[in-house]
């Protein structure tokens, strides 16, 4: 008697937009859970080191979407964002019908609310969705993403957030909730690098032990998940850009318009993004965010580890 065996039922198609620091971990991770997973990236290097490590590699924006189930966009701005849907390689004419787009890119609020309701009538779904973590958890699947959208949009998408985070902040039905609290997430972040670079910086110049402030203060009740993540680079002189100061001058710039429109005080977000914007004018926009401290140093005549070394112009 033979036993007849069922196919077994096809894995989803995960597009991935942005192969970069974020996107190429968010691409692994899913591939890694059973995903058929297919990448684009404006860097052609970028989408073959993704084929040699076992994904699939697309030459447009269009023939990476068209048989997807799950669209994820990890580029870095709202603009970005509009222009990967309905720009002139727009994938939003692209997509198979049902399929959901997942926006990871922080961005205003506004905008995100903009996208959906542009998408949503051409009988796709769009889940505002940004991620946070960093480049180590992404490429372990274990980020946080804090995600607004139809419950149809989540149910869709629900095999690439399995993927990709270990938590799924369910925030609302409407796109935009999602992009406000990372904003939040934003200016706090924001803010506790520039305290933690202001801090070492500072120590320096008092003459301390700069490995026993980073001890005492990790056990002490002055610690931030920032000071213990970023002070490690300063430590190091290892300005290498796991976040740009780009990032920042972009995020903190959204807060502080967002903020102006609420007529919101917010005086904190005002001075970091100021010293952000002046570490990428000094030439450091490429370089990770921990830079911050190298311009406190500039400014107050201090030695820090690496800082014989030039800054990469952005």
């Amino acid at each position: 008697m033979s036993v007849q065996v069922e196919n077994p039922r096809p894995s989803a198609v995960a597009a991935v937009i942005g192969l970069g620091s974020m996107g190429f971990g968010m691409a692994q991770s899913m591939k890694r859970a059973g995903l058929d997973v297919v990448g684009y990236d404006i860097t052609k290097a970028t989408v073959d080191r993704f084929v040699a490590d076992g994904g699939r590699g697309a030459a447009t924006l269009k023939e990476t979407v068209q048989d997807a189930d799950i669209v994820v966009s990890v580029v870095v701005t709202g603009a970005q964002t509009e222009a990967v849907l309905f720009g002139s390689d727009g994938i939003a004419t692209a997509m198979k019908p049902g399929a959901v787009f997942v926006s990871s890119a922080t961005m205003d609020p506004a905008i995100a609310r903009s996208l959906a309701e542009r998408l949503e009538p051409l009988g796709l779904h769009y889940l505002d969705a940004p991620i946070s973590g960093g480049t180590a958890r992404a490429a372990k699947g274990e980020l946080t993403i804090m995600a607004s959208g139809s419950r149809q949009a989540f149910a869709a998408a629900r095999p690439a957030l399995d993927a990709m985070a270990a938590k799924v902040y369910e925030l609302g039905d409407a796109a935009g909730i999602g992009a406000a609290f990372k904003m939040i997430n934003q200016l706090l972040a924001g803010v506790h690098i520039a305290a933690a670079c202001e801090a070492i910086s500072f120590a320096a110049k008092q003459g301390l032990d700069l490995q026993k402030v980073y001890e005492v203060i990790t056990a002490s009740a002055g610690n931030s998940w920032m000071f213990e993540n970023r002070i490690p680079h300063v430590l190091a002189g290892d300005y290498t850009p796991l976040s740009a100061i780009e990032i920042f001058v972009k995020d903190l710039g959204i807060v502080q318009d967002m903020a102006r429109s609420e007529r919101y005080p917010v005086p904190l977000v005002a001075a970091a993004l100021q010293m952000y914007l002046a570490a990428s004018g000094a030439g450091m926009g490429r370089d990770d965010d921990s830079s911050l401290a190298r311009l406190y140093a500039q400014l107050s005549g201090v030695e820090l580890p690496g800082m014989n070394k030039e800054p990469q112009q952005a």
